[in-house]
């Protein structure tokens, strides 16, 4: 049987909050109740995001709330000599194009919008014969965009179900590489989970999105498709869901506020379909964890959960 692998991806832009450690949470009770391994990866590759000390705080707040992981952690901002491979492998396929366009002139001939994402037109598809020539004729260096075909793709989530997903209508060709240099989210994902032999990759139903553009490179690169299973996040009191930039529901608050987490730990347990008692620890409540007791709909965490929590 093949090893079942899940994993941790948490990125050190700002301080988690609930909903980080539900998502947390049920990926390390899937794999771990079912004798996998869990993989620890910093996501760390925006690095005009990152918050000084954050990657530390998110280790603590792993640790509190009674997580561990195996192997060493992998940072993604120091290994990114396999990125740059697979940068080169798609350049050599002739899969990616060169873009020289600014955000500013995407957004301007772009307006349609999808989930908070701009469409990207192709406007740069076919326009210079060389990543040189652009480069000669406008005076700056290109990204690099995956050239996608229309089509919807027919996938399967392990908690979703069956979904469809048109890459091309819904953002277009999409970013593998900045126009600095910086290389993309979707394909540091791709690349860091084959790497660590990720199998599933169970994160919060926001990012269901995210899986046709990971699928579409993972083919282009030959990688294996891990099973995906998005669940429903958590949503404050009018249904919006917890946000980094509005310091939402932190781990941080609640451990000044001396919560235990054993508290928070319940708290999610229960709404994941775990008869748990009000205080109970992560390993704990592996026992009565099932996936396909995970209720469907957004789980609201407000004022009076806040409360209950001590």
């Amino acid at each position: 049987m093949t090893e079942i692998v899940g994993r941790l991806a948490p990125s050190p832009t700002g301080a988690l909050h609930v909903g980080h450690a539900r998502s947390f949470l049920l990926a390390w009770w899937h794999a771990r109740s079912r004798g996998g391994r869990v993989v620890l990866r910093i996501e760390d590759l925006d690095r005009e995001r990152v918050k000084p000390g954050a990657t530390d705080l998110v280790l603590r707040d792993l640790e509190w709330l009674g997580l561990d992981w195996d192997g060493p952690m992998l940072r993604q901002s120091e290994d990114e000599e396999p990125l740059r491979a697979a940068v080169a492998e798609l350049l050599e396929r002739g899969s990616v194009y060169p873009c020289f366009c600014t955000r500013r002139e995407i957004a301007l001939s772009a307006p349609h919008v999808t989930d908070g994402e701009v469409r990207y037109p192709g406007t740069c598809r076919g326009r210079f014969a060389s990543a040189a020539d652009g480069e000669r004729e406008l005076g700056r260096a290109p990204g690099l965009r995956l050239a996608v075909e229309p089509g919807e793709l027919a996938l399967e989530d392990g908690f979703v179900g069956p979904f469809t997903s048109d890459v091309e209508r819904e953002v277009g060709d999409f970013q593998v590489q900045r126009r600095d240099g910086a290389l993309a989210y979707q394909l540091a994902v791709v690349v860091h989970d084959a790497r660590q032999g990720v199998t599933e990759v169970l994160r919060g139903r926001d990012l269901l999105s995210s899986s046709a553009r990971q699928w579409l490179l993972q083919e282009h690169l030959g990688l294996p498709h891990p099973t995906w299973y998005h669940v429903p996040v958590v949503v404050d009191e009018g249904g919006a869901r917890l946000a980094k930039r509005r310091g939402d529901a932190t781990l941080v608050e609640l451990r000044e506020r001396r919560v235990d987490p054993r508290a928070l730990v319940a708290w999610v347990a229960r709404s994941s379909g775990v008869n748990a008692p009000d205080r109970i620890g992560a390993r704990d409540a592996l026992e009565g964890f099932r996936l396909d007791a995970v209720p469907k709909e957004d789980v609201v965490f407000g004022a009076r959960e806040r409360a209950a929590l001590g």
